[in-house]
């Protein structure tokens, strides 16, 4: 784990957290379609958890017990994961039956202090929630 500098206590994000109302197709569906390695898990039933690693120190905590339907919008908007392949990843997650919120696209943020270029796609997860690929482009 990386040190934290004397400026700051925090060093980053460990983990993002998700209650699933199907814990298998979600644990099946980050670790088939989107590459995640399954790690520790504990619990039965709806008190059951599992780690799912990005494969560079950052993870997806999924929960079962979640409630089957739409969710709301709360606070969380969407995650975002870092991709390699933007296109590709996303073409899986469709493949798999998510369902596409935004196509791949290019977009120019006219950001500070310089623009930059952003390739993304957006779908949905198993339970609603909404998955960002992304990826600075060249």
């Amino acid at each position: 784990m990386a040190e934290c500098s004397s400026q700051s206590s925090v060093c980053g994000f460990h983990h993002v957290a998700l209650r699933a109302a199907d814990f298998d197709a979600s644990i099946a569906f980050y670790t088939e379609v989107l590459g995640f390695r399954a790690g520790t898990a504990w619990g039965e039933g709806n008190g059951r958890a599992i780690m799912l690693d990005a494969g560079n120190g950052n993870f997806i905590e999924v929960f079962a017990g979640g409630t089957p339907g739409p969710k709301p919008e709360g606070a969380l908007l969407h995650l975002a994961l870092s991709a390699n392949d933007v296109d590709g990843t996303f073409a899986r997650a469709r493949d798999a039956g998510a369902p596409v919120v935004m196509e791949p696209a290019t977009v120019n943020v006219d950001s500070k202090p310089k623009p930059m270029s952003i390739r993304l796609a957006f779908f949905k997860g198993p339970d609603g929630e909404v998955i960002e690929l992304f990826k600075l482009a060249g």
